[in-house]
């Protein structure tokens, strides 16, 4: 084990290592070309470098659970139109964005204090949600159920959080609403304690039985679809992932 530990170590220390002589490389290379060009426009010193060395891609890399997921409720939302959203602790930047053309109600466990117009934030308890019975028409929860109950965001530790807060979103939720619920699917389901729960296809759509399922949706991870998003996707994509991102929008 500890020989494994140093050759991990050593590797990223030689990778650093050889990521950094370009930098060096070009360092130079910018401080003679500020001299051929005259400018000095700006301060360049030695003692205040700040080294990217991991940036220089083919490509713009990007964490597709969290760009695809928001695309696809917001094309959602671009249709249903709702004079106001309520969202349970998904991403901020989606929230925030969709609040430049629908009025959004943000809520968290921890709340974020933003300055913005057409949006507001509050704190909330997912398993004891302060809302009223069929009180709200379009509701998301986004990768959040996958994770109430684990401890993991100074949460009470309750091995059935999920299930409380899926019995929450589905009190409050008006009959014809949507809800746009993205967790974790896999071919088995199964806890990464205390990062998250994997779902299966079917325990989803157990949990919201009786539920109108409008569109599943699916970042996949299965091999030779690594990060494809598919779109309808089936059960059959989920049980081949062992970490895909489902999307599912239910109507009440």
């Amino acid at each position: 084990m500890i020989v494994r530990k140093i050759a991990i170590w050593g590797y990223y220390t030689l990778h650093s290592i050889a990521g950094f002589i370009p930098y060096l490389l070009d360092y130079f290379r910018f401080q003679n070309n500020r001299k051929t060009l005259s400018d000095m426009r700006f301060r360049v010193k030695s003692t205040e470098l700040y080294p990217c060395i991991n940036d220089n891609t083919g490509k713009t890399p990007f964490d597709a659970h969290y760009i695809y997921h928001p695309a696809w409720v917001a094309r959602i939302l671009a249709k249903t139109e709702p004079e106001e959203h309520v969202d349970i602790s998904s991403s901020l930047p989606f929230v925030t964005l969709v609040s430049s053309f629908i009025k959004v109600r943000f809520y968290d466990y921890r709340p974020a204090e933003l300055n913005l117009t057409n949006f507001s934030s509050g704190a909330v308890d997912i398993t004891v949600l302060p809302f009223e019975d069929g009180s709200i028409s379009s509701l998301s929860c986004m990768h959040v159920v996958e994770h109430i109950g684990l401890g993991r965001y100074g949460d009470p530790v309750n091995s059935k959080g999920d299930l409380l807060a899926v019995m929450e979103l589905k009190r409050v939720l008006k009959s014809g609403g949507d809800l746009l619920f993205v967790v974790p699917v896999g071919g088995d389901a199964k806890i990464m304690y205390n990062a998250h729960r994997i779902y299966t296809f079917d325990l989803v759509i157990g949990m919201f039985s009786g539920y109108k399922l409008m569109d599943f949706s699916l970042v996949s991870d299965a091999d030779g679809h690594v990060n494809d998003f598919i779109s309808p996707a089936s059960k059959k994509d989920a049980d081949n992932c062992m970490y895909g991102c489902g999307c599912f929008w239910f109507q009440k």
